[in-house]
């Protein structure tokens, strides 16, 4: 109890009158916003060798840079808790669509997709310096066909335990969780007990266990259901990616899905959700095609699809399951990126059959899919799929986090989702000065101390003496998305300062090409 009322009082005197003394950076005049969820205040904030020093009137502070935040928003830097950055970054270390975005920190390694040797994916960030920070998850995918390959069974004995020691090892090096894809090849061929033994081995560690469940449709709720029971059986916090419900039949089944959420709560479980705040998801057209015909890899898929009645077979389950989601074409299915033929990015597959002289039938179109899947290793697209009023009641539950699903984006390059620039200012600017569908001051919790609460990151998501200098300075008014389907590359504006680990990476709207993000890892290893 002494050591606990010798720091408050430390805290306490960090952040009243300052000492005279010149510190890095003065942000002055701006209402802070400080990530705990409480109203906004008036205050100045100094910030010293990466770290804020003190938060007051500071009178007598000066400082070798002076911001002036008059009339604007003071906040913590937003942490993006589902983002896929794997080799984006060694190409734009600037990750300037998320810096742009008010984004200072990002987890990726997210539907079971990650580096496998963590300790070297932190070395390669720490030495190419990006101007993000980075935590990372291990993937379950990765991890599984590392072992087994594509294989559609039940790992041996000795696979599993295989499969759980590359798991505590990229925990031992580093990683915040585990994380899962089970709708991805090989992760879908997995069985919940398979899970729960990987979940177990991260648990040991003080990990996080990450689902994308195995659907987000007709059986959603078992989905959900069993993310929750993996967290209880493996006595770990959970946390349920792209938090959503898809296509017409299943809109308004998000008084379900957050219903079980919060009966886990209840019952004592750490569960929570994120969520990005558009009407359409974004992955790759490979999920349009029945899992098992990838079964053995993508040499088994080719072999298959060479034989005409098997070829037909899919063909047939793609039409059928169109149906089930009571749509009449793939005209909902957007390419974002074909590399193959850029003209067809921003086209959907109706478009492209049509371009190919076929008939607008399902058959037809599934045949244009195929097309695509063979000529290529993967097709982003994006899925119009979702329903407005399940977005914004997902939104309103106060453990729904914001999250991007997206990797840093090379700019003009592709038709990508918005969500990539836009995320965080579209929930600012749409979702909370436009429709106040949520205050500021909770939408702020969302993006920064929650999240780091949920993955460890022990020194992100407040505005306090000690932490890190990760802060975003923006005007409440203008703050907003401008990226659209039709024209996504496009930074968000509104942002005026964004400073990581104490260094001004954006400066009246601008990327000042600083890079000085780091790698952050989980508490076990600090």
């Amino acid at each position: 109890m002494r050591s606990f009322l010798s720091l408050l009082l430390g805290l306490v005197l960090l952040s009243g009158p300052a000492f005279s003394q010149t510190y890095d950076v003065l942000i002055k005049n701006g209402r802070i916003i400080d990530g705990t969820g409480n109203s906004w205040y008036y205050g100045n904030i100094a910030v010293q060798g990466g770290k804020i020093a003190a938060i007051g009137k500071l009178d007598k502070a000066e400082a070798k840079r002076v911001i002036d935040a008059k009339g604007l928003v003071v906040a913590p830097g937003f942490i993006d808790v589902h983002a896929h950055i794997e080799g984006d970054e060694m190409v734009t270390p600037t990750a300037d669509n998320f810096i742009h975005d008010g984004v200072t920190s990002v987890v990726t390694g997210n539907c079971g997709g990650s580096s496998l040797d963590m300790a070297r994916y932190f070395a390669r960030l720490d030495s190419v310096k990006t101007s993000i920070n980075v935590a990372s998850l291990i993937g379950h995918n990765t991890v599984r066909r590392a072992v087994m390959g594509d294989a559609q069974r039940d790992p041996t004995v000795a696979e599993l335990a295989q499969m759980e020691a590359l798991v505590e090892k990229a925990m031992r090096e580093g990683a915040v969780g585990l994380s899962t894809g089970l709708i991805y090849v090989p992760g879908t061929y997995s069985k919940t007990p398979e899970v729960v033994a990987l979940a177990k081995a991260a648990a040991k560690h003080g990990g996080v266990y990450a689902s994308h469940i195995r659907d987000e449709g007709d059986n959603v709720t078992e989905a959900v259901s069993e993310a929750i029971a993996i967290g209880r059986d493996a006595n770990m916090p959970v946390e349920i990616s792209h938090f959503k419900v898809t296509y017409k039949p299943n809109w308004g089944r998000s008084v379900e899905t957050l219903a079980l959420v919060d009966n886990a709560r209840k019952e004592g479980l750490d569960v929570t959700v994120d969520q990005y705040p558009y009407v359409a998801s974004s992955t790759s057209l490979d999920t349009t095609v029945p899992t098992w015909a990838f079964s053995g890899g993508r040499d088994s898929l080719h072999a298959r699809l060479k034989d005409p009645v098997i070829r037909k077979q899919i063909k047939q389950q793609m039409a059928d399951r169109l149906k089930e989601k009571q749509l009449k074409s793939f005209s909902y299915a957007q390419v974002a990126r074909y590399g193959p033929d850029i003209s067809y990015n921003g086209k959907n597959i109706s478009e492209i059959n049509q371009l190919k002289g076929r008939k607008s039938k399902p058959m037809e179109e599934a045949e244009t899919i195929l097309e695509m899947v063979e000529s290529v290793g993967r097709t982003q697209m994006v899925f119009f799929s979702m329903d407005e009023k399940d977005l914004v009641r997902i939104m309103q539950y106060p453990f729904a986090m914001v999250a991007s699903d997206a990797g840093i984006a090379k700019f003009g390059s592709g038709m990508p989702h918005p969500r990539a620039y836009g995320t965080n200012a579209r929930v600012l600017g749409r979702y909370v000065h436009d429709q106040k569908v949520i205050r500021l001051e909770e939408a702020i919790r969302r993006m920064t101390s929650l999240p780091a609460q949920k993955f460890g990151l022990r020194d992100r998501g407040l505005l306090l003496p000690g932490m890190a200098a990760d802060i975003v300075v923006f005007d409440e008014a203008t703050v907003g998305d401008a990226a659209e389907f039709a024209n996504p590359h496009v930074y968000s504006v509104g942002f005026k300062y964004v400073l990581v680990n104490g260094e001004v990476t954006v400066e009246e709207g601008k990327h000042t090409g600083v890079r000085s993000g780091g790698t952050l890892k989980s508490a076990e290893v600090l």
